[in-house]
């Protein structure tokens, strides 16, 4: 028995129209402020207070009165005189202020980097007696202020002077000295907790291959835990170029001051205070900090969330 069947009911498949989204229903005024309108008027209030101050002494640096008072009107005269005397001023060398800055700056951001990753890959691998006082001792030191140290750190420079005058008082070896060693107990801790998220398998693997500590650390550890390094350095860099009590403890010669010391000199004198030339001077000097937090801002919040949970 054969089977008929009619080509007219064989019908060619139909393309399906998209569906339209069904339309939302309008959000009232009321219900879009008490939901999501606070927020914004939260956010936009956060943004003005923090950028009022900056665009007050970016107004104050390009006024050429030369007080405070006269830049209460934003930018109602603007000139580069201010920048002109600031980098033209031979008592107050801000071209070797803002030199020093950076060299101490980098080098105590490179070398609290290294020897933090170092102290972290010590106690997040390695097995050894006193691991877990050590690492209670970080916490622990990290309690007291560090403005409690400053006199026992200028008499210990100062009888380090009397030997090695290299590294002693009115030094920049010296003062790069005393920073690596108060930053680096909070930033070995901050490393440890990133240090842990990493698999410890991936060390087992590379031993396996014959690989010991040290390449394991420079080659494989170092390349996965780049945002944290990423994180500290950025925070040691902001740290040492705007600290101010050691370096005004340590530093005596015109020559060898640091921005934040060198700056104050502008607001402390009674006589030829000039508060827009120091409001120059600050502009520039929040320049290297602003390039480097925009180029390592894409470590910033893996890095300091990562090591947060466990």
């Amino acid at each position: 028995m054969s089977i008929q069947i009619d080509p007219a009911a064989i019908s060619e498949p139909s393309e399906e129209q998209p569906r339209k989204p069904a339309p939302h229903p309008r959000m009232s005024f009321g219900k879009w402020a008490r939901t999501l309108g606070w927020r914004h008027l939260i956010g936009i209030a956060v943004v003005i207070f923090a950028l009022f101050p900056i665009v007050y002494v970016l107004s104050a640096s390009l006024n050429p009165g030369g007080t405070l008072t006269g830049s209460n009107d934003l930018f109602r005269s603007i000139s580069l005189e201010n920048y002109s005397t600031l980098l033209s001023d031979e008592r107050r060398p801000y071209a070797a202020w803002f030199f020093n800055t950076m060299i101490v700056g980098v080098i105590t951001s490179v070398g609290t980097v290294f020897l933090g990753a170092l102290a972290a890959y010590s106690f997040s691998r390695m097995r050894f007696f006193g691991r877990r006082v050590g690492l209670l001792s970080l916490i622990l030191v990290q309690m007291f202020p560090q403005l409690l140290a400053v006199v026992a750190i200028y008499i210990l420079m100062r009888g380090i002077d009397q030997i090695f005058p290299a590294i002693g008082l009115n030094s920049l070896t010296g003062l790069i000295l005393v920073y690596l060693g108060g930053a680096l107990g909070v930033n070995t801790y901050l490393m440890y907790g990133f240090f842990n998220t990493v698999p410890t398998s991936i060390d087992e693997a590379a031993k396996l291959d014959g690989a010991g500590h040290a390449r394991i650390f420079f080659t494989i550890i170092l390349r996965l835990v780049a945002p944290i390094l990423a994180v500290v350095a950025l925070l040691s860099f902001i740290g040492t170029t705007s600290e101010f009590v050691i370096s005004s403890t340590l530093l005596t010669s015109p020559e060898k001051l640091t921005l934040a010391v060198g700056l104050f000199r502008y607001v402390s004198e009674e006589t030829n205070t000039n508060y827009a030339v120091f409001a120059a001077g600050a502009v520039l000097a929040a320049i290297p900090v602003v390039a480097l937090f925009l180029y390592l801002q894409k470590y910033i919040v893996g890095g300091l969330t990562a090591g947060a949970v466990k």
